[in-house]
């Protein structure tokens, strides 16, 4: 990639690992009330002064944009607006009314159009795509094999309706699904089932996600919290899912008896 990089990033942990994997520092913009972790702001902006921000980062001499963590939806104040916002009110509205996939696509449209290409996190940082291969000393059984292929069915199936990217299934059950809570509200509310079925957290991208403005995400995280909900093992598509801190992840993974899996797709 040729040109200045500007992060456009929300709370939690890849931010500043897709910050720290770039050879030339990032115009760091972040929403407010979405700090991410151990990372700090070069710009903060809120919605209703979206248009100033373009305005800045194209006095930066900013020509791409990545986006790049975890937002909380927020909820647009009128009288916060600023001139240079009000003429994407109409998109700004349509996108809050919309799924997050479609909200996503209207953000990122809205940047296109200000002459900034969009990258991926995946793209800026190809060493955070997650390899295909079982990565940790224990691999997946036939039942967990085929609970994937089940809960691949079911992310398939909700996919019209732009929910969420994982779910969890042990013994052929459905035992839970992603919604607006993300993945870690879905696991510390499973039920007890989870553990005497040996279930497996599948993660992996909606159908025609667009994975530049939303690739899934686990890392030390996840593996806690699916070692907390007494999972037996995380599977996740290769190549659309992103693996934060690899090496911490599979020891951790390893340490707790845990499978991680990183399943092709056809």
């Amino acid at each position: 990639m040729t040109g200045k990089l500007a992060l456009i990033v929300g709370s939690g942990d890849l931010p500043a690992h897709v910050a720290g994997g770039l050879a030339t520092p990032p115009v760091i913009c972040v929403l407010e009330g979405n700090a991410p972790n151990d990372l700090a702001a070069d710009l903060t902006f809120r919605v209703e002064t979206l248009g100033t921000l373009l305005q800045a980062l194209a006095a930066r001499s900013v020509t791409h944009v990545c986006f790049c963590g975890t937002i909380d939806r927020p909820v647009i104040d009128p009288a916060r607006l600023d001139a240079a916002t009000l003429p994407l009110v109409p998109t700004l509205m349509a996108a809050a009314q919309a799924g997050d996939d479609a909200a996503l696509a209207a953000v990122a449209q809205i940047f296109a159009q200000a002459g900034f290409a969009l990258v991926g996190a995946h793209e800026v940082v190809p060493d955070l795509a997650i390899a295909s291969g079982v990565l940790t000393s224990t691999g997946p059984s036939e039942q967990m094999q085929a609970d994937v292929t089940r809960g691949l069915s079911v992310l398939d199936a909700l996919a019209p309706l732009d929910l969420g990217q994982a779910c969890v299934v042990g013994q052929g059950q459905v035992l839970g699904i992603e919604t607006i809570g993300g993945t870690d509200a879905m696991l510390r509310t499973l039920p007890d089932v989870v553990q005497r079925a040996g279930a497996v957290l599948i993660k992996a991208p909606k159908q025609g996600q667009d994975l530049r403005t939303d690739m899934p995400t686990i890392g030390p995280r996840t593996i806690a919290a699916v070692q907390a909900a007494g999972l037996a093992g995380i599977a996740v598509q290769a190549g659309a899912v992103i693996l934060l801190d690899s090496d911490n992840s599979v020891a951790e993974a390893d340490a707790a008896g845990l499978v991680l899996w990183s399943f092709d797709r056809d």
